[in-house]
């Protein structure tokens, strides 16, 4: 009889237990689900450990390459996509990931973010979305809701947030897709079909962050935060049939735009190729 691999085993053979744990993460941090979610979308495709490189920039959620066993770069802060970029370019084989979070992608590194969208270059961005900095001091983020408490914000956030997922739509992604860290089994087909997907894959991935947002602005620990992500999600199938006024409180999950769109790297070494004459020789 074949033995079947536990999850633990599956798990452990993609991290680094020996070198980096434990992690640095608060007490039920939803960056650990992000992360199993991840590992998981990984084994499924059956992804060699080796093809893979996983970039990101600074913030709690950029910790995650350090505790992940492929080819690893944890970058300066905001410029997570840029490097990656170079990794793309330079091995187009690869299958190359981004671990970022919503400060470190939108403000900081929001014209990165922008512009990898543009170039619909075949990375795949894991935006752990918790609405505030959390390794820095809880300060109100791009996606920090209005009248919401900061530490730069002690009266409430005066400035309008992002939506990340119309964002990157109109910039020109080829797949967009909203999940929660409580929605797990949803997440993991999301980071999967993200992957999978030819062209720039974003999967905004609603996470909490109950030590500093949770706590200013009283929305109880851990459970409680994840609780309101189940109450409040909408799949993106049932919005659809939904009057707009009934959507007030709620937010879309699921895949929410998907289409086929030239590749940059394709272009780019189609180019190359052409101005070298290798293209008249094939």
């Amino acid at each position: 009889m074949t033995h079947q691999p536990l999850q633990s085993e599956v798990t452990h053979h993609y991290l680094r237990p020996k070198k980096k744990f434990p992690n640095v993460w608060c007490a039920g941090c939803g960056n650990g689900i992000v992360m199993g979610a991840l590992i998981r979308a990984i084994d499924k495709l059956g992804l060699d450990k080796n093809d893979v490189a996983v970039i990101s920039g600074i913030g709690c959620s950029s910790r995650m390459p350090v505790y992940l066993d492929f080819n690893t770069l944890h970058t300066t802060h905001g410029r997570a996509l840029a490097f990656a970029t170079g990794v793309k370019i330079a091995k187009p084989q690869m299958k190359v990931i981004v671990i970022t979070g919503d400060g470190d992608a939108l403000a900081i590194g929001g014209n990165h973010f922008i512009h990898a969208c543009r170039r619909n270059i075949d990375i795949t961005a894991v935006l752990i979305n918790n609405k505030i900095y959390g390794m820095t001091g809880g300060q109100f983020a791009p996606t920090t809701p209005g009248g919401m408490i900061a530490t730069t914000a002690p009266h409430g956030n005066y400035e309008k947030q992002f939506d990340v997922v119309k964002l990157a739509i109109g910039a020109g992604a080829s797949y967009v897709a909203r999940g929660t860290v409580y929605h797990v089994t949803q997440l993991e087909k999301l980071i999967t079909g993200g992957l999978r997907k030819k062209g720039f894959a974003l999967i905004d991935a609603f996470s909490n962050c109950h030590t500093y947002y949770g706590r200013m602005n009283r929305e109880g620990d851990a459970v409680a935060m994840i609780r309101w992500f189940k109450k409040h999600a909408m799949p993106v199938e049932a919005a659809a049939r939904i009057p707009p006024e009934k959507l007030k409180d709620k937010f879309i999950t699921g895949l929410i735009h998907e289409t086929d769109a030239t590749e940059f790297c394709e272009e780019y070494h189609w180019l190359v190729d052409r101005l070298s004459g290798k293209e008249a020789e094939k």
